[in-house]
């Protein structure tokens, strides 16, 4: 219920009226120039060169809403202590009614992530940065909302994939800790449906009956998840804007995967470090749970911008707490959060949060970091945006179970944006008893994180923009130790025309309990941008 509801949340928002058609498509490239300097332990002063192209583009139009934000980067370095390096960094979200009922929708994503959660946290993509992966994921498929007679029936496919490179420059996990399998990719397919009668179309309670089905497949040790349920759930109104709505339902979930190959009694690992497969090994249950889940909670709608949907029952063998809550201040100011409880992969769950992030979104000025790698902000009040930052405290290879909540609020008012984001995610990992000779079902590991970025109009052609984040890891890993992340940047850019110029500074450091080597850097940077 509640991520049906952000979906409908997400295309009330993002749907533009009939009048407001537009087309805006801005390629563009770009030269940079960047100082780094590291602040500790007597660090070296480095400084190198950038070049970068992308394009930033914008349709909206009765029928099609499209948005496309992408950049490359390739940096050339002028001697040994840096390599070179290319990011690319970008988000694409297409949404495009074919008829009343039926619509298609796509999008993707390329960023950067933590590799592991015990190794480095540096929130910069700028100097020598060790445990970065470059993650690219897509997803495409159709919908359906129609009736049949009173009865609304919706329908749905997707179809995702997710890769992530291997990460440069090692992980920087401390000395002794056991090494774990890197991720590689996957393919993802989801099925859903549900039909139901509201309340008052000849029922004195809503009725909907639901079910959905995935088959994820991944690269490394073979992994193959496939997850099914069904449901049913009463809605009882019991005052203006009030009902109460419980539901009941059968689910089967099971995680396989093969051993690693072994030699010596340690993991055979590839020129990536990615565990190579025991072709020989028989397929191995990491989690199978099948049986019956129920929950139990209260919808609150006083009125079409105000939402709120809170549930507590028992799934996955223990108590579970889920819900959703968003309100819309103003046209482009709004505030959303999420309570979420569910068995997942990397895979399937960046691929999911992508598809809930709005065709609207803005894109900020952060030449020294990701600009897609933690919260993203709608330009609408009714589609606040999302976080990702769960999903990228680090690429782990194995299933969990993910819990957790999530916010973001924005603020979009004439040369003004605001955008505020934070949340806890924990993770409890679904393995077999032994991966690659390392036990790890059973171990949890947490993040919490905060961010905030603002940018304002600075006369008739000038901005200026800032962003301050903060982020928490720990693991119940061997030798793992908590992790404290942060940065700051502000940049200013001027327009001259086709042309603009940005200047920008940034701090970026984290450190690590229990180890006196702190890590932080100063950056500095100027560039040019030419737009076609």
């Amino acid at each position: 219920m509640t991520r049906l509801f952000v979906a409908a949340c997400v295309a009330m928002a993002c749907a533009a009226p009939a009048h407001a058609q537009r087309t805006r498509v801005t390629p563009y490239i770009e030269a940079s120039q960047v100082l780094v300097s590291d602040l500790s332990n007597g660090g070296d002063l480095l400084t190198y060169s950038t070049l970068g192209a992308g394009v930033d583009a914008q349709i909206t139009s009765r029928r099609v809403e499209v948005q496309v934000s992408y950049q490359y980067e390739h940096r050339f370095s002028y001697d040994k202590d840096l390599a070179d390096d290319s990011m690319h960094s970008g988000l694409v979200q297409a949404r495009a009614r074919i008829t009343p009922e039926l619509t298609i929708e796509g999008g993707a994503i390329a960023a950067r992530s933590r590799a592991d959660i015990r190794g480095d946290a540096l929130g910069t993509s700028q100097g020598n940065v060790r445990n970065s992966s470059q993650v690219y994921s897509a997803y495409a498929g159709p919908s359906l909302a129609t009736h049949a007679g009173p009865a609304f029936v919706n329908a749905a496919y997707r179809f995702g994939y997710t890769k992530v490179e291997a990460p440069n420059g090692g992980t920087g996990v401390p000395a002794g800790a056991p090494a774990l399998d890197r991720y590689d990719d996957s393919t993802v397919h989801v099925a859903t449906a549900s039909v139901g009668v509201k309340s008052g179309k000849g029922l004195p309670v809503g009725v909907t009956a639901s079910g959905s089905f995935t088959r994820e497949d991944a690269g490394q040790l073979d992994q193959r998840f496939e997850g099914k349920f069904a449901r049913g759930d009463v809605v009882v109104p019991v005052g203006r804007g009030v009902a109460l709505t419980a539901g009941i339902g059968y689910e089967k979930i099971q995680v396989s995967q093969r051993d690693a190959l072994l030699s010596g009694g340690a993991p055979v690992v590839d020129g990536n470090g990615r565990f190579v497969t025991d072709p020989s090994s028989p397929r191995r249950i990491a989690y199978n749970f099948d049986g019956t889940f129920w929950d139990a909670g209260v919808i609150w709608r006083p009125s079409r911008r105000t939402f709120l949907e809170a549930r507590a029952g028992r799934r996955y063998g223990s108590m579970s707490y889920t819900g959703s809550a968003s309100y819309q201040i103003g046209p482009g100011s709004g505030v959303q959060i999420g309570v979420y409880d569910s068995v997942e992969t990397f895979g399937q769950e960046l691929n999911g949060q992508l598809t809930k992030l709005p065709t609207a979104f803005l894109t900020t000025t952060d030449p020294f970091g990701n600009q897609f790698g933690g919260c993203i902000y709608g330009t609408t009040g009714a589609a606040a945006g999302g976080c990702l930052n769960q999903v990228f405290a680090s690429t782990v290879t194995s299933a969990y179970r993910a819990r957790g909540v999530t916010g973001v609020a924005v603020l979009n008012r004439g040369g003004t944006r605001i955008g505020v984001g934070g949340g806890y995610a924990r993770r409890t990992f679904l393995t077999p008893q032994s991966v690659g000779g390392v036990s790890i079902d059973g171990t949890s590991d947490e993040s919490v994180y905060a961010q905030l970025f603002a940018s304002s109009d600075v006369g008739r052609n000038g901005s200026i923009s800032t962003s301050v984040f903060g982020s928490y890891y720990d693991s119940d890993l061997a030798n793992a130790q908590g992790i404290l992340g942060y940065g700051a940047n502000t940049a200013y850019t001027h327009e001259f025309g086709p042309l603009s110029a940005t200047a920008s500074l940034g701090l970026f450091g984290f450190d690590r309990e229990g180890d006196s080597n702190a890590s932080a850097q100063a950056q500095a940077l100027v560039g040019l941008r030419y737009g076609f």
